[in-house]
């Protein structure tokens, strides 16, 4: 059945206008019927509690609505059925429904008791020893108490009220907060900054990617003409070569010919019994004349194009090498690019924590001095009164005893090296320190560009840029280096049954570096590989 209908004044008006010609009016909703028509008039008591109904403030309070559920603060002083509180007192702890609430506004001594939205956690209010509202902030103890508790367990402590202790707490939480509100908004521009970061690594590495690959397609595509060129010219050099051996042979198969035509005409003579006639015959015979072909021909030895092989072999051997040096280049730039800056790792303190960095080396040759003899593929260096025939390189020191390491120093690196003799400088340089000449700019720790460590049998002195800085400590005939290129720190040890610091440096690498050693005559130096 459906509930009751409910009519405004002109719609039940005009229902009884059409059945004027009844005479009988019918109510809309019962169909009960009335004569005469009757007078309507307004259900003022009814329309108030419509209005009322429809006040917001109202509208919880509705039947049905007002009573509290387990989930709502029920009202502390409803008997039978709570109603459900909308609003709790912090003065005098209790929970008041909306007609329990009223009767606090009106008495003037209630007025100033704080209201607060529906708690259930007023009994933490309480004290549990006195039973009395805590409205008061013991700052020896941190903690709130009541009044009766200054006179007895917190007699002589450092109290205040506790809105007084609110009010200073509340100001450190706005400023707080305001902190707060400023590290977002600065960590929003760092997020913001971030995502630029990361849209120009992005655009900045395909980019690289793109350059790279037409370096490289130009390297190929020039590998290819040479090889091309290469195959031309040999093809040309030998059609000319075979036309020449082809001409000469064909003139040497026409004299064979000739040879032929006259052997048989002699052979003819020789059998001619009659001796007149042989001897008729005998002048008129030509006489034979030198070969003018076969004398001409010099035939090397089978070699041919091999010596062509050989060139391209060490034009290959020459790239390799130049694209293994410069391929660590390639891989520390990849390697250096570091957006974020982290902090920096702890340096090793142990020889086994080193170790975990250790980097086998070898030294180039190219760079060797002439009086530096290499043994120990490569690894060790000694220095000798008779120059070495090494073939002439650009890169050979030509004045000073020193050689460099083939391989880079990158990132975090440890190597050791053995030295014996009248002394031996240990260095790192940058590879464009210059070869040629007597100045300083091609002498370890004589320029900017190189880090050098002085050992002889009684000292060490460590000399950068032509300032040179006397090492105390024990003198090793074992001395460790530590390289960490990004973070910009070399170090020297000496190594025995313990690792002793004797320099340290703290600077800015911005170019690769090499291991480097210089020698004095009947010195020698080794890389060697940690046991």
């Amino acid at each position: 059945m459906s509930g009751p209908l409910h009519y405004c004044m002109d719609c039940i008006k005009d229902h009884w206008d059409g059945e004027d010609q009844r005479r009988k009016y019918s109510c809309p909703q019962c169909r009960k019927e009335f004569i005469p028509r009757p007078a309507l008039e307004k259900n003022f008591t009814l329309a108030a509690l419509v209005e009322d109904v429809r006040k917001p403030g109202l509208r919880a309070a509705a039947p049905g609505h007002c009573y509290a559920e387990p989930e709502d603060v029920a009202c502390d002083v409803c008997t039978g059925r709570k109603r459900k509180a909308v609003k709790s007192c912090l003065s005098s702890p209790a929970s008041y429904c909306r007609n329990h609430l009223q009767p606090r506004y009106d008495a003037p001594p209630l007025k100033r008791h704080k209201l607060v939205n529906p708690s259930r956690t007023l009994q933490d209010n309480i004290c549990s020893r006195h039973d009395e509202v805590m409205k008061i902030f013991c700052r020896t103890d941190q903690q709130c108490i009541c009044y009766l508790c200054t006179m007895e367990e917190h007699k002589g402590h450092e109290t205040v009220p506790a809105a007084a202790e609110r009010a200073k707490k509340q100001k450190k939480l706005r400023e707080s907060r305001q902190q707060i509100h400023q590290r977002i908004q600065d960590q929003k521009e760092d997020v913001k900054l971030l995502q630029q970061e990361v849209e120009a690594i992005n655009h900045s590495a395909d980019k690289t990617v793109e350059d790279s690959e037409k370096i490289f397609t130009e390297l190929i595509r020039l590998l290819q003409k040479r090889s091309s060129e290469v195959k031309q010219q040999i093809r040309s050099q030998q059609e000319t070569e075979v036309s020449r051996v082809k001409d000469v042979q064909e003139k040497l198969e026409q004299e064979i010919t000739e040879l032929k035509r006259k052997d048989a005409e002699l052979e003819q003579l020789s059998h001619t019994e009659d001796h007149t006639q042989f001897l008729l015959n005998y002048p008129s015979l030509p006489a034979l004349r030198e070969s003018t072909h076969s004398s001409s021909i010099n035939i090397r030895p089978l070699r041919h194009f091999e010596d062509v092989t050989a060139a391209v072999t060490e034009s290959r051997d020459i790239i390799q090498d130049v694209l293994r040096d410069t391929w660590r280049n390639i891989k520390l730039k990849i390697t250096e690019v570091d957006v974020l800056l982290s902090g920096p790792e702890p340096e090793p303190k142990t020889r086994r924590e080193f170790l975990r960095y250790y980097q086998e080396l070898s030294l180039d040759p190219n760079t060797a001095h002439l009086k530096l003899l290499l043994c120990k593929k490569n690894r060790k260096a000694r220095c000798v009164r008779h120059q070495q025939s090494y073939p002439d390189h650009p890169g050979r020191f030509s004045v000073h005893k020193q050689i460099l390491s083939r391989e880079n120093l990158t990132g975090r690196c440890y190597y050791e090296v053995e030295w014996s003799g009248g002394g031996v400088n240990i260095a790192v340089s940058n590879k464009n320190i210059s070869r040629s000449g007597r100045s300083n700019g091609c002498s370890f720790g004589f320029n900017d560009k190189s880090w050098s460590l002085r050992c002889d049998t009684n000292s060490c002195t460590f000399s950068h840029n032509k300032v040179q800085t006397p090492v105390p400590g024990p003198v090793s005939s074992r001395i460790g280096v530590y390289l960490d290129h990004r973070a910009g720190i070399l170090s020297f040890y000496s190594v025995s049954e313990t690792m002793t610091l004797l320099h340290r440096v703290q600077t800015r690498f911005t170019q690769p570096l090499h291991a480097g050693i210089r020698l004095s005559e009947g010195s020698s130096a080794e890389f060697v590989k940690p046991k």
